[in-house]
């Protein structure tokens, strides 16, 4: 675990304005489901998405970064109302320094949830200034790096659990 004192964590927390997460293994289970016409399809939990209405509510924006092309997640995403969506990212850290520029956000407002090793470099760098968080089910190649392990799996109410952290901490 990425070890700050519980002081210089709460300040970083307070500091959020942007969480940024992976799609698979943190939104859905990680499972892929076909249709008897093998149309491929994912599941997403109710929860997660009251997660990122209760960001919204303490100021914070969500945003999605994943390297896959999906309709399904898009019209997720247009139902959450998260406009900050990126799809067919290949290299998550060259896009952080693009999301920086868009948003005009700095690392140090900045988190990220990821659960493999290609959310690594992405979660290294934000977790010099920002916060990084991975689910329970996460691999270990990114739990080193994570500020918070949530107790939830990826698809379960990891994000949730993240986003109510966030929360919790910003009302402090």
């Amino acid at each position: 675990m990425n070890t700050l004192s519980r002081e210089e964590l709460e300040q970083r927390v307070k500091r959020i304005r942007l969480v940024l997460s992976d799609n698979d293994g943190v939104f859905t289970d990680n499972g892929v489901y076909f249709s008897e016409r093998g149309e491929e399809m994912k599941r997403y939990s109710i929860r997660d998405g009251m997660g990122v209405e209760r960001l919204r509510t303490c100021g914070v924006d969500t945003g999605i970064m994943t390297g896959e092309f999906s309709p399904n997640l898009k019209k997720r995403a247009e139902k959450l109302g998260i406009e900050l969506l990126y799809l067919g990212v290949k290299d998550k850290l060259a896009k952080l320094e693009d999301v920086l520029f868009e948003t005009g956000l700095q690392l140090q407002e900045l988190a990220y949830i990821g659960d493999d090793i290609n959310d690594l470099e992405v979660m290294e760098a934000i977790s010099a200034e920002g916060v990084t968080a991975c689910p329970g089910d996460a691999t270990d190649f990114v739990r080193p790096v994570a500020h918070y392990t949530c107790s939830a799996c990826g698809g379960n109410g990891a994000f949730r659990e993240f986003a109510e952290w966030i929360v919790r901490q910003k009302q402090l």
